[in-house]
Formats: C-alpha cells, sequence, structure tokens
C-alpha cells in the first residue's frame, strides 16, 4: 500500500485546511487509516482515524471538537478536515494504514506510511 498525503499549508489562528491520504496499491489489504502528526522535538502523535468500512472514528482529546474525518471508498481516499487551527496544531501531518487489527493511538501497529505534508499555524 502507497499513502499520499497532500493538503498542508501555512493558515492564520482560527482557519482551516483539509488533508488528503490517497491509498493506492492494495489497498484491501489495509482495515484502517489514521493521521498523525510531529511537531519540531515531539514525538509522533495520533491525531485521528477511520476505518475504511463502518463507521468507527477515533480521535485524539486536542483535536475531537475541531477535526472531523471522513473517507471515499471509491478514491480510496481519507480526509482530514482541520477546523480552528491553534499555532499547537503545527507540525508535519502524516497518514499511516493499518493492516488487520486495528490500535489507533499506536504508531507501530501501523504497516504503510505516507511522505507527510507540514501544516503550519500561524498566531
Amino acid at each position: 500500500v502507497q499513502l499520499q498525503a497532500s493538503g498542508g499549508g501555512l493558515v492564520q489562528t482560527g482557519g482551516s485546511l483539509r488533508l488528503s491520504c490517497a491509498a493506492s496499491g492494495s489497498t484491501d489489504s489495509s482495515s484502517a487509516v489514521g493521521w498523525f502528526r510531529q511537531a519540531p522535538g515531539k514525538e509522533r502523535e495520533f491525531v485521528a482515524g477511520i476505518r475504511w468500512s463502518g463507521t468507527s472514528t477515533t480521535f485524539a482529546d486536542s483535536v475531537k471538537d475541531r477535526f472531523t474525518i471522513s473517507r471515499d471508498n471509491a478514491k480510496s481516499t481519507v480526509y482530514l478536515r482541520m477546523n480552528s487551527l491553534k499555532p499547537e496544531d503545527t507540525a508535519v501531518y502524516y497518514c499511516a494504514a493499518a493492516r488487520g487489527s486495528w490500535y489507533p493511538f499506536v504508531p507501530s501497529a501501523y504497516a504503510y506510511w505516507g511522505q507527510g505534508t507540514l501544516v503550519t499555524v500561524s498566531s
């Protein structure tokens, strides 16, 4: 499975962005997609995730009232809509695909990773 993340950029505090994660290859082997982020000097942290089937979604507490996640199975693409952005949301955002059992918050549970897209929120 190959993942291509896009949609990052520079936005002011309170603004919005939509990130996309396009999957290709043996996507049937993937059970879910998660978004992670990593700010300079910090560990990679889980942001949000969604299964390819059903309605199950999961969010980090820090974003659950501001971010939404959705998918388009026909396009094998997962979207992360980020609203009310804050400077502390500044990070490189990565999408990752899990295979089999899904443990959303655990980076090592994801078998495939995209290259990351930079989100910068100015104050």
